[in-house]
């Protein structure tokens, strides 16, 4: 339940781990530049061959994800290192009592003193905040989409954001000339709620009974996986009711007809599939696709099975386009720009939109309300106390020119 680790072996595993990476990686690209002579030669393609790039291909994406568990590991901090004033150390001491416990004397005594942090009327208590930013924290390394997304706060259940559908009209004119009138921008609204996210992580009483067992870090640690499960496919395809809404869920129109409200994309001419010839044509098509002022913070997104199909692209220098990254915790590149990889992207078929390509920061919205609530339920599955645990979340597209899709159909 506690992690616990030292700063020099954690960095020696990551190393190692990595360097294994880069050796995989150059013995793949060996493997593939011999499968792609086979291709071109008179024998045809070598059967065994594909097979082997098709293993490395597996590893690697199995060693990226080890370096990924590791290098969240050392993203988890202690709690409460920093000084602390004494109302904060009074709510984390019977935060903790009640955690263990279930004694709310201590909280409820702080309540009356109107300390900011309280019941709701379905019970339970804020979390201490030091325990809500170790949760956003972890949330930020292990969710995808939030990583790369422009994160708001909250106080309220819906944040609402203005924009303009037409700007204001401007002109040149003679020094003496007379000035017609301008007309005025118009301006719509954006709107994003807030939706409840729970989890509900169990322990055993004798567990928490245990001194040495840290109950925030605990908590922290078992509900962000949940957590980031949850945000991450309904960033991605959420349908808006009671979750995010994603950015694939939106009206997507063809490039060349895009309108505020939709999000463009370009598809690669075959159904499922990228072109048989120069595949990275669709690529560079994508990027430039995007305004000049979006392209320089873009990021990729796509899936596993995609990245993987994508490694094997080569420029007409005989580059390979997809990159690893130069040090661990960096993401790898492809054509110059970065890679996330959401496991939620769909997988390539018909028609799929499984590439994205924007700017998410200025793109994408996630909307946190402040505060994480736990709920102690002792009686529900005895003798695992329960932590009913909920914060709010919403999600939706703020910038409509900032994204674009790839779309693996003729049209």
């Amino acid at each position: 339940m506690n992690h616990t680790h030292t700063d020099r072996p954690a960095s020696l595993e990551v190393k190692a781990e990595f360097d294994k990476f880069l050796r995989t990686f150059e013995t793949f690209r060996m493997e593939n530049d011999q499968r792609l002579l086979d291709m071109n030669s008179r024998f045809g393609a070598d059967v065994l061959t594909g097979e082997k790039v098709d293993r490395l291909n597996r590893a690697l994406d199995e060693q990226k994800r080890m370096i990924d568990e590791l290098m969240l590991d050392r993203q988890r901090p202690a709690l409460g290192g920093a000084f602390q004033p004494p109302e904060a150390r009074a709510w984390r001491s019977g935060f903790d009592l009640y955690m263990r416990k279930g004694v709310e004397k201590g909280l409820l005594e702080l309540e009356g003193k109107a300390l900011s942090v309280g019941t709701s009327t379905d019970g339970g208590y804020l979390a201490p905040p030091e325990t809500e930013q170790q949760i956003d924290r972890l949330l930020s390394a292990a969710s995808p989409i939030r990583a790369i997304a422009g994160v708001q706060k909250i106080s309220g259940n819906v944040y609402k954001k203005p924009f303009a559908t037409a700007s204001a009209s401007s002109g040149w004119v003679a020094e003496t000339a007379a000035r017609p009138q301008t007309t005025t921008p118009t301006l719509a609204e954006l709107s994003f709620p807030a939706m409840e996210l729970y989890a509900m992580p169990s322990a055993t009483q004798t567990i928490l009974d245990d001194a040495a067992v840290d109950t925030e870090a605990w908590l922290a640690n078992e509900v962000q996986i949940v957590f980031a499960e949850q945000e991450g496919l309904a960033f991605v395809s959420g349908d808006g009711v009671n979750k995010p809404k994603g950015f694939l869920s939106y009206t997507n129109v063809a490039n060349a007809s895009w309108s505020w409200g939709n999000v463009g994309y370009l598809a690669t001419g075959v159904s499922g599939a990228f072109a048989a010839s120069n595949p990275s044509d669709a690529l560079v098509n994508l990027i430039y696709t995007l305004k000049q002022g979006y392209r320089a913070n873009a990021n990729w997104v796509l899936n596993r099975n995609v990245q993987a199909e994508i490694r094997k692209f080569k420029d007409a220098n005989g580059l390979y386009l997809w990159q690893p990254a130069l040090q661990a915790g960096q993401p790898a590149s492809l054509l110059g720009y970065p890679v996330t990889e959401s496991e939620d992207m769909p997988n390539l078929g018909a028609n799929s939109f499984s590439l994205a390509f924007g700017d998410f920061r200025r793109g994408y919205l996630v909307v946190d309300r402040l505060g994480v609530r736990i709920l102690r339920d002792p009686y529900t599955a005895k003798p695992y106390v329960l932590f009913y645990t909920t914060k709010r979340v919403g999600g939706g597209i703020q910038n409509f020119e900032a994204i674009k899709l790839l779309k693996f159909g003729v049209s």
